[in-house]
This record gives C-alpha cells, structure tokens and sequence, in this order.
C-alpha cells in the first residue's frame, strides 16, 4: 500500500514556529466560514451521502476543470456516467495535477476526515473508492455530522436574491449548534446582456416580492425588500461575480424607458 509522505501532521509546517502556532492553537479553534458554496437545504436537511464521488466530485467545478484539460470526455464529468465512473476518471487525472493545489487539496480531503493516506490514483482509485463510500453510508458522516468533526460553527453560503432561504429558516428552527447565514449575490439581478433571462429573473423576483415591478423604481425597491429580508435572517455580507463592469451614463427616465420595453 503507497502512502502519501507528504500528507503527515506537519504537512505545510516548516518551522518550529509554525507547528506550534498550529498545533498548540489554530488546530483548536473553531472554524468560522464567511464565504462557502455549500447547499443550504443539504445542510439543513443533514444529507448522507451515497458514496464518495458524491462528496468529493459532484460540483466542484476546479476538479471539473482540470478533468477537462486532461481531456476527460463530458460523460465522465457533468455527463450521464455512473458514479463510480466520474470518480475513476477523476482518479487518472490526479496525477496529471501534481505541484498544483489540486493534488494536495485531493489527498487532505481523503486524509480527514476519512483516514485515508494511499495516493490517489488509477490503481487505488477502486479500494479508496469503496472505503470513503462504505464510511459515508455509517452513522456519524452526514453533512452536519462531518462539520462537528470539523468544528465549524458558522458558514455564509452564496444566495440570489430570489433565493427563498427557505433552509436558512429551518436550520434555525432546529435550533442547531451550527450556524447558517445567508450572503447576498445578485449577480443576476444585474445581468442584462441576456435580455430574455433578465425579464426572466425580473418575473422570478415580482413573484416573490410585493412589487409589481413596473419601472426602474419598483425593480429597486424589490431588490431592496429582499435585501431586507436577508438582513433579518443575519445577513451582514455580500458576494459578486460579475463578469463585465460597463459605465454608460444613463438619467432614471432613460433606464426606465429600456426597462419597460416590450
């Protein structure tokens, strides 16, 4: 069995100083986590996962990405393959990502909190595959339960504005020892380079707001009513990706002319 000589306690850790700082202090603190993608009806409904490539595959696009440049055909990534599958291929990619972050990122995944310590490649892939899955299906791995382990005490997942945070609501009626807090994201709410998904989203957010959104006016005070209720559900942080950051100086009248064009 090869074991990973790297992926020891001190891993990262070259100093005295800096095992002592760990060790002795950060390992010990809880984590708080200000920005995250996890979903929030799977931590509030404490989702158990069916195997490994669930946790460890489905959705993480940076793995996704270096599968593609290895030229992983789209089956084996967001495609219709088992499982299994995905994760194969995912492990005859590993070793193509060595000295990226992606290559430590994978084996400290399986090292904690599984107990795994054999590299992760096409000839472990099967029996690694197996012991993660086998130990995620045991009490004690579901979604809330992994973060105990992990000590995390609070996490602001990534929301749109229409989101619901119906999740949000539920976990706090649970009266978890975990907290989850919304973050703002209205990327979409400012993406209008796509006219037929913008009136989309304008639609999505009418329908769940009290404005009838009618002008430029009314779409930001439905922006705003929303905005409001992420702050009473603890909101205190925002998120944006936007891809393009235009200026074109434009007068209210003039955006609400565009705005209410058929």
């Amino acid at each position: 069995m090869s074991v990973t000589p790297f992926m020891n306690e001190d891993f990262l850790l070259h100093s005295k100083s800096a095992k002592l700082l760990f060790h002795d202090y950060a390992s010990k603190m809880p984590i708080v986590d200000y920005h995250c993608h996890l979903p929030p009806n799977e931590v509030a409904g404490d989702r158990v996962f069916e195997n490994y490539a669930q946790i460890g595959l489905q959705g993480d696009h940076y793995k996704w990405r270096a599968m593609r440049t290895f030229g992983i055909d789209e089956k084996y990534i967001t495609g219709d393959a088992s499982d299994r599958e995905k994760f194969l291929k995912w492990a005859e990619t590993v070793p193509q990502t060595m000295r990226n972050p992606l290559y430590h990122w994978t084996h400290m995944e399986l090292k904690n909190p599984f107990g795994i310590d054999q590299i992760l490649n096409p000839a472990s892939a099967n029996n690694i595959y197996d012991t993660a899955s086998n130990l995620l299906t045991s009490p004690g791995f579901s979604v809330q339960r992994i973060m105990e382990k992990f000590q995390v005490r609070l996490v602001c997942t990534t929301d749109d504005p229409v989101d619901s945070l119906e999740h949000h609501v539920l976990l706090k009626e649970l009266n978890s020892s975990l907290i989850m807090l919304p973050t703002f994201r209205p990327d979409k709410a400012m993406n209008i380079r796509n006219a037929a998904n913008f009136k989309a989203y304008v639609a999505q957010l009418q329908q769940i707001t009290s404005f009838e959104i009618r002008n430029f006016s009314t779409y930001q005070a439905a922006l705003k009513e929303r905005h409001d209720y992420f702050h009473l559900l603890g909101c205190r942080l925002s998120d944006h990706g936007l891809e393009f950051i235009n200026f074109v100086p434009y007068s209210e009248g003039e955006i609400t002319k565009i705005l209410t064009k058929p």
